[in-house]
This record gives structure tokens, sequence and C-alpha cells, in this order.
């Protein structure tokens, strides 16, 4: 079983036993070290679960970002503050193209005053764009006439990292290789990365990659012998500069609620790959 509680400790423990450091993304636009990672968290639905992510990373002293939706299923005050306090970093995920109907000028004044409630309970510094394949708006779009900067905010990350240093890796779809069902949680530079040999389906997928960069030069000899004899079992070497994006309602430990998320994502990506990704 994939996206359970479990499978995240083996990946965050796996990265941090491998040297990576990890920074909150408003610190990650300003640091180019070696083996750095970025953990962005879009907190879509249940925000009770992106607290539980938040605990198990402060107890293992990493830090995250959490972007919040300013709606009913997504806000929560209490947890919001509650993430702050425990070390991590929160934005603002943005999505107010689609909430003011693409006018412009509306979606600005809305996107300040949601701002602005926010920043009356934490910090932020930082925003991301909230996408929803149903929508015919790019919620991006308002930045073609506004300056989301000139409100003392210095990132998003879809304009502000260059991913040609940085690689992307995202749960969007319940999948790690989930831009082939994707309508706007994509960059252009996936495809030079599946050529390199950089796609991930699972949790393990990753882990292996991982793994295989803490490998002694004898293992790694074996390995590499055994990836001649059958190509099928060639693990690429996982970048070391990277930006990961999780969605904290799709991570369970029990059964029912592991899933109904299963379900529901295999029916939501099926929708998508035939009515929305071209």
């Amino acid at each position: 079983m994939d996206f359970t509680i479990e499978n995240y400790k083996s990946l965050i423990n796996e990265l941090k036993g491998n040297d990576y450091s990890f920074v909150p993304f408003k610190a990650f636009l300003q640091v180019d070290d070696n083996k750095i990672i970025t953990l962005r968290h879009d907190v879509d639905l249940l925000p009770q679960n992106s607290l539980r992510f938040a605990k198990i990373q402060n107890e293992l002293g990493i830090p995250g970002s959490y972007y919040f939706r300013a709606v009913p299923e997504s806000w929560d005050e209490r947890i919001i503050q509650e993430i702050e306090n425990l070390g991590h970093e929160v934005g603002y995920h943005y999505e107010n193209m689609d909430t003011c109907n693409g006018d412009m000028d509306k979606a600005w004044d809305d996107f300040r005053y949601n701002l602005d409630k926010l920043r009356k309970l934490v910090e932020v510094k930082t925003i991301c764009m909230h996408g929803s394949p149903r929508s015919k708006f790019d919620n991006k779009e308002l930045w073609s006439k506004y300056d989301y900067k000139s409100l003392d905010l210095i990132g998003e990350p879809y304009y502000d990292v260059d991913f040609d240093k940085v690689f992307y890796i995202t749960d969007t779809g319940r999948r790690w290789d989930g831009w082939k069902t994707s309508v706007r949680d994509k960059v252009p530079q996936q495809e030079e990365w599946i050529k390199q040999g950089l796609v991930f389906h699972s949790t393990q997928d990753i882990i292996r990659a991982v793994e295989q960069g803490t490998m002694n030069n004898e293992q790694r000899t074996m390995n590499n012998e055994q990836q001649t004899l059958n190509p099928e079992l060639r693990i690429p070497n996982f970048p070391n500069k990277i930006m990961f994006t999780m969605h904290p309602q799709r991570w369970h430990d029990k059964a029912l609620p592991w899933f109904k998320e299963l379900l529901m994502q295999s029916v939501k990506n099926h929708i998508k790959k035939v009515l929305f990704v071209k």
C-alpha cells in the first residue's frame, strides 16, 4: 500500500539519512546549497492531515511550507497557527480567478483581502496557485496585470523557481508521475526529466533512488551490473535540489479513508485524462 503515513515517514527519513537538508520555501528561494529540499504542502482539504504531517516533521527537526485555501474545507485558524508554532512556514493557496469568475480586478481585491486575513494569524511571505481542473480559469493569469511582490511577498513557485536547476516532484493525482493526468500542476522541464529517467510512480520508487545515493562503491558496482543485465532494474540517481509538493489529504493509515481516497482519485484521474489533459 502506498500513500500511508508509514510510507511518508520512510520517505522523509530516507531523505534525511542521505544528508539532504530541509528548508521552508521562503528560504529555498534564497539559498544555493547542494542536496537541499523544500517540502511544499497544498492544504486543499482535511487540514488535520496537514497538522499531522507538520507534527511528524517537527519531531524530525525539519521545516515545511503549508499553503491554505480561503475556503471552509481548508481554512482552520487553530491549525494554521499551530502549524506555524511548530516551526513551519504558512502561505496562501490562492484561487481568486476561479472564485471571481475571471474578473481580474475583483480577483485582485479578493486576493488582498484573503492575504490580509491570513496575515492577521501568521506571517506570510510566499504564495502558491491552486489549480482546479474543472475551472476554465488559470489562477496565475492574475499576475499578467498585478504584481504580488508589491505586497511584500517574495515568491510563488511557478514564477520564482528555476526548474532548470530544481527538480519538481508532486503527488498530484495520488501518484508521483501525476503529470500524466495533471491539468495545471506541471512545468515544461518535465519532458527533459523523462529523458533522464527521472520518473517515479510510487513512494518506494523514490526511496530506492535515494538509497542508491547511500551505496558504497562495491554496492554501486553490483547494482550497476544488475541494471546492465536487466534494464528494468535501472534506478536513476535522485537529484540534489528538489521541491516536493504533497497533498496531505491523500495520505492515510486507516483502511476506510485510504480506500476512499484511492477510489476517488482514480475516478478523477480518468476524467481529467479524458476531458482536460491535452
